[in-house]
């Protein structure tokens, strides 16, 4: 079965592309965190992709950033077997070495899909409604 929601599909492919609707000033799609946060292991793009299929685990979402040595270890040769990035953007730097924090084998999840802390940070906890919408950040 295909998954297909028009309105659904349309949105998510237009905030992809950074040209959907978001509240927020300068957000971008972090294609890389979302493949450690949703597909720690790398099972859904090994699925697809099968050029890739060598790299094991979360390396498999940053094949670009591999030794030369892991690339020919897995049968992958960037811009021969497996395209050249056509963009890196310096908001995935900090999640390339990044590994999913696992237990056992599901990806520990924050109950609204971000890692970290459950709960606000003491620092941010007093925060109304109004901070998220402010054009004005002092935090």
């Amino acid at each position: 079965k295909v998954d297909y929601d028009v309105c659904s599909n349309y949105g998510n492919w237009l905030y992809s592309a950074g040209v959907g609707s978001d509240p927020r000033d300068n957000r971008k799609f972090n294609m890389v965190k979302q493949g450690l946060d949703y597909d720690g292991n790398g099972d859904y793009v090994r699925l697809w992709v099968p050029e890739l299929q060598g790299i094991k685990g979360a390396d498999i979402h940053t094949p670009w950033a591999l030794s030369s040595a892991a690339l020919s270890q897995a049968g992958v040769t960037l811009g021969e077997t497996y395209p050249q990035p056509i963009v890196t953007a310096p908001e995935w730097s900090r999640h390339i070495n990044q590994r999913p924090v696992s237990t056992g084998k599901e990806i520990s999840r924050h109950p609204r899909g971000r890692r970290g802390p459950a709960h606000p940070s003491v620092q941010h906890k007093d925060r109304g409604i109004d901070f998220y919408f402010s054009r004005k950040k002092d935090a």
